[in-house]
């Protein structure tokens, strides 16, 4: 586990680790996790044995799975199994081992009916379980071999305590490292076009199980690749339907290509009638670049209409003004232009205007310089009148927010007075030591975060990351989100150090503040620098003096911080 690979490691490098005693609730959800995994586990290899040994599961369950083209090997791989057809089989082998009936009920294993009873939930289906990205099951999909229309085609495990189908990906688990190791992803539909792929030799697949892509999911692919080959069947009703889901990666940073599939043909379907070379060449001689093929898609459709074809445009600077890459959407312009017919400048000046107005709509303000998101967008007259914001602040800026949302409320430091303790919270604490340094945030977002974050600091009791998740700005209850994630550590760029944040904060803001205030100072120092190399300030003795007295009283600044930040341990990064 997760816990055991951190000590071993620990161990072996001697390193100390500080362990907090859970509390009794602690113990009790991790407890219920374990045991909905365990039982989990144990439904797979039950549904797994009836399919390979038991009458029905041969003549029904692995004959539809034969019927289908897969090998043995294939369907061990993805621990496909089968569900008998009475009602409550799994019901009472599950309690016959021992199994809490709750917990039965919680993975959604079971539901029970009016009457109280418990019924299987997949009865009478194949069954495909779904991976977490380490190799647990999470949750399984059953497939229904009958005809009837009354009944579902595909019955999927509900949302639980362990399973949230939006930070899911079928077949990853199986799939990251062929990901890795191709650098490229192909995204399908289904179940059985993930198993068809993998049989014929394409292993860097997975599969958004029939729901539209989410930002958990996009964000899970990214750690693994940027670039996406998304497969389409025929059916552009379906492609219509998910072109929103490619924009969301576009927004991601992600290099999307298509690639449409004969008519008549899946990718499971496809992947039947090839072999691995075979299908890998035609990926590389049809896949386009997804812009492209969005044009040529919606082309189709106005034909010669003006109004319908100023449409298209705005649809596609639409997907183009996501892009977060400026390079990459000036190319997406250029391309565009030549397609459709109409100026690089026209093209340009909408994905400025569509810009604005997400930032406006965002409740993202500028400020009166014009200091918009993508610079190069501001003409020259309008260069801000501060050094733009770099990478590195952006970042130190996120990490402090980042403190706030999730522990705004709890104590940095606590002092002893006559009048008894007195205690400052994360919220005040940062706020006063950018007052003391006449400090802001430059990300407008991050601002207006911190400007709420003054009623946390009033009302003590309020949990920060609950109210910022369930806040009326879209913005900001997103980014509380993306933030809040426990696999987001404020830590990770600092020292290494497997004590929980939230007991070594006094610690941690302090770093954290230092940090941002020496990525600001050495932005200062490189802009005179820059200020240095130019003519007016070169011929002006005076000028050059000014500066240079400037960048030396910041050297020394510089210094200190440098000497404080010198002293944690080897980051981790």
């Amino acid at each position: 586990t997760y816990p055991e690979a951190l000590r071993w490691l620990a161990k072996k490098y001697g390193i100390e680790i500080h362990e907090k005693e859970e509390t009794e609730e602690e113990k009790k959800t991790a407890s219920t996790r374990e045991s909905m995994f365990v039982l989990n586990e144990w439904a797979r290899d039950y549904f797994s044995d009836i399919l390979h040994n038991h009458a029905d599961g041969i003549a029904i369950g692995m004959a539809y799975f034969r019927q289908r083209g897969f090998r043995d090997d294939i369907i061990k791989k993805f621990q496909l199994g089968f569900s008998l057809a009475a009602k409550d089989a799994m019901v009472n082998a599950a309690l016959a081992k021992g199994f809490n009936p709750e917990y039965l009920e919680k993975t959604g294993l079971c539901y029970k009916t009016n009457e109280g009873k418990l019924v299987d939930r997949y009865h009478g289906r194949v069954i495909f379980p779904v991976h977490t990205i380490s190799g647990k099951v999470v949750a399984f999909g059953g497939r229904i071999l009958t005809s009837d229309k009354k009944l579902a085609k595909y019955v999927n495990s509900p949302e639980s305590e362990i399973y949230s189908k939006s930070h899911e990906l079928y077949g990853l688990y199986l799939s990251k490292h062929a990901i890795v190791k191709q650098n490229r992803c192909y995204l399908v539909e289904g179940y059985t076009d993930v198993i068809s792929m993998h049989q014929s030799g394409i292993e860097n697949v997975v599969a958004s199980s029939g729901t539209s892509l989410t930002e958990g999911q996009i964000r899970l692919l990214h750690r693994f690749t940027s670039n996406i080959t998304v497969l389409y069947d025929g059916d552009s009703a379906g492609i219509r339907a998910s072109l929103r889901g490619i924009d969301m990666l576009l927004a991601e940073g992600m290099n999307i290509k298509v690639l449409l599939l004969p008519d008549g043909d899946d990718p499971d379907s496809f992947a039947r009638k090839h072999n691995a070379t075979e299908y890998q060449e035609f990926i590389d001689s049809h896949q386009v670049d997804f812009i492209k093929f969005k044009t040529n898609l919606l082309l189709e459709d106005c034909g010669d209409d003006p109004v319908k074809r100023a449409e298209l445009i705005q649809n596609i600077v639409q997907s183009i003004a996501v892009v977060p890459d400026s390079i990459v959407r000036q190319m997406y312009a250029k391309e565009c232009s030549a397609m459709l017919g109409v100026s690089e400048q026209l093209i340009i000046n909408e994905i400025a205007k569509k810009q604005r107005d997400g930032n406006s709509n965002n409740n993202k303000e500028k400020d009166d310089k014009g200091n918009a998101e993508d610079p190069a967008a501001a003409s020259a007259t309008e260069l801000p009148a501060v050094a733009s914001l770099t990478s590195k602040e952006q970042k130190e800026e996120e990490l402090l927010v980042s403190a706030i949302i999730r522990y705004g409320n709890l104590v940095v430091f606590a002092t002893e007075t006559p009048e008894g303790e007195t205690t400052t919270n994360v919220v005040d604490y940062i706020t006063e030591d950018l007052k003391a340094d006449e400090l802001e945030f430059r990300t407008p977002l991050y601002k207006k975060i911190l400007e709420e974050a003054q009623y946390i600091s009033a009302h003590p009791e309020t949990n920060a990351l609950q109210y910022f998740l369930s806040h009326p700005d879209a913005e900001i209850s997103k980014l509380a989100a993306r933030l809040g994630e426990d696999k987001y550590i404020l830590s990770k760029n600092q020292a290494l150090n497997f004590v929980p944040d939230e007991q070594r904060l006094h610690e941690l803001v302090p770093r954290l503040l230092h940090d941002f205030k020496h990525s600001i100072i050495k932005n200062q120092m490189e802009q005179l620098l820059s200020q240095l190399k130019r003519p007016e300030i070169m011929q002006s003795p005076e000028k050059c003096m000014e500066v240079m007295s400037q960048y030396k009283e910041l050297s020394e600044i510089e210094k200190q911080f440098a000497q404080i930040l010198g002293e944690r341990v080897i980051s981790t990064n």
